[in-house]
């Protein structure tokens, strides 16, 4: 029996949360036009240096995954038992957020740089 209300309070929530979302939405567009304010697209700020900053991260998950490959094999060989494969799954987890995390410091300093030249 308590299989038939899982599928029916998922869809009521989603439903409510949806509503809820568009009710605050208008009334938060409704204040900005009370008040004088045009709610129309919001005006964002140009961003140079996205793509670069994609770029590098990508560049970092794929030198961090063949960095894990390398480790892995070497470290564990062709034929690895279930606890060498939870060992050899950390191991490119870690790859990948350490040399993401050195694309993103790169794009970092490269935008710092440019700023600083440019300013």
């Amino acid at each position: 029996m308590n299989e038939v209300f899982i599928p029916i309070t998922f869809f009521i929530c989603t439903f409510a949360m949806i509503f809820g979302i568009r009710y605050f939405n208008n009334k938060e567009k409704m204040a900005m036009i009370e008040r004088g304010i045009d709610p129309g697209v919001r005006k964002s700020t140009p961003q140079p240096f996205l793509s670069l900053k994609f770029g590098l991260l990508l560049v970092g998950l794929g030198v961090g995954l063949l960095v894990a490959l390398f480790t892995v094999r070497g470290v564990f060989g062709g034929d690895m038992t279930n606890g060498e494969n939870g060992q050899a799954v950390a191991i490119y987890f870690g790859c990948l957020g350490i040399f993401g995390g050195f694309g993103l410091i790169t794009s970092y300093i490269i935008e710092k740089n440019w700023l600083d030249k440019h300013s």
